[in-house]
């Protein structure tokens, strides 16, 4: 599954969800993990509500974003695009959180993260468990 993550660096989790300038996008499996790429924010509108919309819509493949904060309009559009907003509160490493997520998918996974491993298949937030 794709996961985007905001960072500075590439090696933190340490930027706000609506500060980030960009988001670095991986597949992230239970055995393997690689980053994919780099995707920047440019401005869209002049209001928050459009600035929002326009970072979920370039995440719109990602079924997890991890962000170090993130308000709840933001977490809200995300939710509604299929997109599952992890909140860190503090920095954390990138790779580490990775590693942690992947412990998570060869274990029992919960519903909802067993949706998002799902997320290309048609149909499949729509059941529910």
């Amino acid at each position: 599954m794709k996961i985007a993550f905001t960072t500075s660096t590439g090696e933190t989790i340490d930027m706000h969800f609506g500060q980030a300038e960009s988001f670095h996008i991986w597949e992230v499996g239970p055995e393997e993990a690689h980053y994919i790429q780099t995707v920047s924010v440019s401005e869209h509108g002049s209001d928050e509500e459009d600035r929002i919309a326009a970072r979920a819509n370039l995440l719109s493949g990602c079924a997890i974003v991890y962000t170090m904060q993130i308000g709840g309009p933001a977490a809200a559009k995300l939710v509604a695009k299929r997109i599952h907003p992890m909140k860190t509160n503090v920095e954390v490493g990138l790779k580490e959180s990775i590693e942690k997520m992947q412990e998570v998918l060869r274990g029992n996974p919960p519903p909802w993260l067993r949706k998002a491993m799902n997320k290309d298949q048609v149909g499949s937030f729509l059941e529910d468990d």
